[in-house]
Order: structure tokens, then C-alpha cells, then sequence
């Protein structure tokens, strides 16, 4: 599986010096998809993941498929004000800005074993604020999984201690 050949560079998105790692390519194929999916799932079978925690919107996109062929529930986070319920709120610095993001407050129950999904890794904030979160709640990080990091901007280094795991590894940008 090749996935890294796929992924497509957008220069200056969303904003001038940021090249962007474009995913939907790799939606192009069922088989790519099957493929990707097995890949990120096959690392976490036997960890007893109770919940996969996922962030909108790229996130989104296999959170909920990870979850169900790990046999566990899932739980979407999202920026103020898109969660219909009482949630718990967690800001943090991006490679480009400051963002915050919110989870339903009964997402986790105390002690429930959880996978964070997200695309990419780069600077790590959104990964820590999310597994901030999961802690707040009660919640345990069992680990993250990626599509892609972007190793370069050395994201592992704000999640100490966590399990890592990526398809695609991107050493400059």
C-alpha cells in the first residue's frame, strides 16, 4: 500500500507558507479505502478500545468505520457550538493560530479505554488538547492513530508517554 503517493501537496492552504496534505485521493478507490482502513485499524485490535475519539472534520471520515471494527463506540469533537449537549471545552495553538474544540460531556465514562483518529499529526496541539479532554472526563488514551505525520514539525513531542501510530510518515514539507 502506497499511500503516500496519493496524497496530494496543496502550496499556500489555508494560508500563504502552509502546504496542505489533501486526503480525498485516497477516497478515489473502495480498495485504497479497505486497504487504509485495515492498516489503521490491525495496530489496536486486542487493546480493548472502548471509544474512538475523533475530530471534524477530516477525522470524521473513518473515525466512526475504526470504531466499529474495533468493536467500540464513538464520540465526535468539535469546534464551540456544534454539539447539541453540555461539553467540555479545550483551546490550543495550531502551526497557524489558536483553535478550541468541545466533546459532549458524557462522550467518556471514567475508565473507558480510548483511540484518538485524526488525519494528520503535525504540531500535535489538536492531538493533546483531545486527549486533554478524554483525561478531564476520566477517560484513558490508549493511543493515537494518523493517516499521515508530518515528522518535521515534531507533533510526538506534546504527546509524552502515548502510543503512535501512522500509515505515512512526511520528513520535510
Amino acid at each position: 500500500m502506497q499511500l503516500d503517493r496519493l496524497i496530494r501537496d496543496v502550496p499556500d492552504f489555508p494560508k500563504a507558507g502552509i502546504v496542505f496534505k489533501d486526503i480525498t485521493p485516497l477516497f478515489a478507490s473502495a480498495d485504497t479505502m479497505k486497504d487504509m482502513l485495515r492498516a489503521l485499524v490491525e495496530p489496536w485490535k486486542g487493546e480493548n478500545v472502548d471509544v474512538v475519539v475523533a475530530a471534524e472534520a477530516r477525522g470524521f471520515l473513518l473515525g466512526p468505520s475504526i470504531a466499529m471494527e474495533l468493536g467500540a463506540g464513538f464520540a465526535p469533537v468539535r469546534k464551540p457550538g456544534k454539539l447539541p449537549y453540555k461539553t467540555l471545552s479545550e483551546t490550543y495553538e495550531l502551526e497557524y493560530g489558536t483553535d478550541t474544540l468541545c466533546i459532549h460531556e458524557d462522550a467518556v465514562a471514567q475508565g473507558q479505554r480510548v483511540l484518538i483518529f485524526d488525519d494528520l499529526l503535525a504540531t500535535g496541539g489538536t492531538v493533546s488538547a483531545m486527549a486533554k479532554l478524554i483525561a478531564d472526563l476520566g477517560g484513558e488514551v490508549v493511543g493515537c492513530s494518523f493517516i499521515i505525520e508530518l515528522d518535521f514539525l515534531k507533533g510526538r513531542g506534546k504527546l509524552p508517554g502515548l502510543r503512535i501510530e501512522s500509515l505515512v510518515h512526511c520528513e520535510g514539507e
